[in-house]
Order: C-alpha cells, then sequence, then structure tokens
C-alpha cells in the first residue's frame, strides 16, 4: 500500500509538544500526519525530568496556562490507553534563607490571590515531609496540584491514541526543505509530503525549520544537566525545588557562591516511579554541545547534599545533558505566523515543555479549527512579540 503523503496539517516534531498537537487534532478530525526526524520523544523530551508545575511558574498567565495544562493532564489520564506513571502529588518549593522565605510568603500570596492552591510550609512541615532535609532550611511552600509524568511515555501515550484517531506517523524524516506554493511541499530525508498548514514543534530546532520559509525565530539552546540515582530509600516521595531556582530561570539576581551561579545550578529532586530520583538542575548557554560536565555534575552534587545532607552517601548511576528551548521572555511561541499563513510555530518552552504541552497542544488545535474562544488567551504567545523576528 503506498504511503499517504499528504495531509492536511503536518506537525515537525516529535516530541511532547508535537506528540500533544497531532493528538488534539487527530482527536478534532484533523486529517494530520506527524514527522519527526529520528524516533518519537528521541530529543529533548527524553532528556528531562517529568514536573508538570505550577510551583516554579511566575504568577500570571504562566501560572493560568500551567494550570490549564494540569486540567488537560488530569483527563488525558482517563483518556489514553497506555499508562505513563500519573502520579499528583503535590510539589515543594524550598528556602536556603530567611530573605528566601520573605520572598516565598509573598509568592504564595500572589497565587492564592489567583485562585492557585499554595500552602507556605515551616521548618516543622519540611522535617515531616523528609526527615533527609537539612536542619538549618527554614521552609518553604507547597502547590498542591502539581504532579509529575514519564514523559516519554506520555508522548508514546498521545501517539497511540492519536493514531487510533487517524494520526499518520513518519519517523526517521529529516525535514530538509519546505516551500509554499498553494500547499506546503515538506522534503525530508524519507520522501517528500505536502500540507495544507504546517505547525514547527521542533522545539530548539524550531529556528532550523523556519529559515527553511525565511523566518527568523528567537529560540536558542540551554543546556541542562541531569544525573539519575540508583534505587533506595526514598528521599521525597513527592518532587522538591530550591527557592534559586526560579531566580537561575528568569535570569534574576541570586545569592550563592560564584561556581553555583556559573553553573546555573539549582537543586531539583525528582522521585520516580521506578523508585530511582532524578537530581538537576543546571542551565548554559553553550550552543548544540551536548558533552557532559564533570565539573556541572559536582556543583549539582554539591546544592543537593546542602539541602540533603545524607545523599553524600548516595549511588549516582548516570547522567544526561538536554537542550531547553529558551526565548528572551521565557514564554514559548504559540502562534501562527502572519507573513506566511497556514505555518505555525510551538516551541520555545524552555524548561517547561512538560508542563505546558497538553495547553500548546490545545491551543494549536483551537486555532487551526479557527475557534473564537480558545482554552488561554493567544497574545502573550504571539510570534510577532518579537520585533527583532523578521523575515528575510
Amino acid at each position: 500500500m503506498p504511503i499517504n503523503r499528504h495531509a492536511e496539517v503536518a506537525v515537525i516534531g516529535g516530541g511532547i509538544v508535537g506528540c500533544s498537537i497531532a493528538y488534539y487534532l487527530a482527536k478534532s478530525g484533523v486529517d494530520c500526519v506527524l514527522i519527526e526526524k529520528n524516533d518519537i520523544a528521541s530529543g529533548t523530551s527524553s532528556k528531562c525530568d517529568g514536573n508538570v508545575t505550577i510551583v516554579d511558574k511566575d504568577p500570571g498567565f504562566d501560572s493560568l496556562m500551567s494550570l490549564k495544562s494540569q486540567e488537560l493532564m488530569v483527563a488525558l489520564q482517563e483518556e489514553l490507553d497506555l499508562p505513563f506513571e500519573y502520579r499528583e502529588l503535590g510539589s515543594l518549593l524550598v528556602c536556603e534563607n530567611d530573605m528566601e522565605m520573605e520572598a516565598a510568603k509573598e509568592w504564595v500570596d500572589i497565587q492564592n490571590a489567583a485562585g492557585l492552591k499554595f500552602n507556605l510550609l515551616d521548618q516543622k512541615d519540611l522535617r515531616q515531609e523528609s526527615p533527609y532535609f537539612a536542619h538549618d532550611i527554614p521552609g518553604g511552600l507547597e502547590c498542591e496540584t502539581d504532579s509529575l509524568i514519564n514523559p516519554y511515555l506520555f508522548c508514546y501515550s498521545l501517539i497511540d491514541k492519536a493514531k487510533q484517531y487517524g494520526l499518520k506517523l513518519h519517523t526517521n524524516a529529516e525535514v530538509t526543505a519546505i516551500t509554499k506554493k498553494e500547499d506546503f511541499t515538506i522534503e525530508t530525508t524519507n520522501g517528500d509530503y505536502t500540507a495544507k498548514q504546517v505547525v514547527n514543534a521542533a522545539g530548539v530546532w524550531a529556528p532550523f525549520i523556519g529559515k527553511m520559509l525565511g523566518i527568523e525565530i528567537p529560540i536558542i539552546p540551554r543546556k541542562g544537566h541531569i544525573m539519575v540515582g540508583a534505587r533506595q530509600k526514598p528521599v521525597m516521595m513527592r518532587n522538591v525545588m530550591e527557592f534559586g531556582y526560579l531566580m537561575n530561570k528568569f535570569e534574576r539576581e541570586r545569592v550563592a557562591d560564584e561556581r553555583t551561579l556559573a553553573h546555573g545550578v539549582a537543586l531539583v529532586l525528582e522521585p520516580t516511579e521506578s523508585q530511582n530520583f532524578l537530581i538537576g538542575s543546571s542551565r548554559q548557554f553553550v550552543g548544540y554541545d551536548p558533552t557532559i560536565d564533570i565539573n556541572v555534575l559536582e556543583t549539582m552534587s554539591r546544592r543537593a547534599i546542602r539541602f540533603f545532607p545524607a545523599m553524600k552517601d548516595f549511588r549516582m548511576i548516570r547522567a544526561y545533558t538536554g537542550f531547553r528551548p529558551w526565548t528572551p521572555d521565557h514564554l514559548p511561541i504559540v502562534s501562527e505566523v502572519e507573513q506566511v499563513p497556514g505555518f505555525y510555530i510551538a516551541a520555545g518552552h524552555e524548561g517547561d515543555g512538560i508542563s505546558l504541552a497538553t495547553a500548546t497542544g490545545k491551543l494549536i488545535e483551537e486555532m487551526i479549527l479557527g475557534k473564537e474562544e480558545t482554552i488561554i488567551p493567544t497574545d502573550p504567545l504571539r510570534f510577532d512579540r518579537f520585533k527583532e523576528a523578521v523575515t528575510k
């Protein structure tokens, strides 16, 4: 049987964002093809943690988008056939000093005023969470609705269901050129495809896809390291970050030692369903170099021991790096490009791709179907908010 190489919509990129878009389009009855240069979840979505969080989002639009994603994730837990290790446990943001505690109190008040379920925690609360916490950690905060998933399994679960709705999937098909006349022609290493509309969901590689149509997309890779710990008695039962993670993420002034600042390191600890644990995180602008830096891993280890001193005796089994698609204002681009009608961008989520993928997928589906009311406002995510992004 010949391969069907035409679709109403072609989605480029098989990470968590592209898979979410393909799922919602296929579910709505849109004739859709997903094109991926390697295999599903082979890029950033397999080289990250699985946090679906609001606790690390700026109050306002950022938190709203995360909340909508969480609501969609709850529904997907029932809709999808393949399990993806969904655990709605809530998450913690812990403070290292009294200055951070003051900021945390303000953070909780702002998020509660926005209708989000945040609680302030004192030192006693943290000791109840885990006896492994350092005794001088003053407290922190929690978001009750945060959850954890396995991103790799989630992508495959989305695609499994989307194929039942009619999605056409083509992997090992790297896009080499795109042109547009009446329809788009997408040239790949596995043959050519045509589509009336194209969604660029290629993450850190989205700028390369954009250039094929003369579009400059202001996304650059931000490398992050993650370490994987061996199975042992759990340090924590749910995800924990330090308050400094917010400072690193949004490039705000932070009080920390020179090495921690230089490597963009802040504690993130995630227990997995398999009883391993993940330790992050780092943030570096080093281009597309995936090399693991032992100095960064040492800095991350020191940071973990600062909050959990007993971890000095824990065994780590491997480490990996991934690229986060960074934008200048730390919000993703989810938008049609006016200069090329029918060409959409859904990329630039940096470290929030897992948290924001479902809302992104639903929003792109609503845009393509021309719905007037959308799950979240579209203006903050418009491509043309970047004045320096021009058509060549």
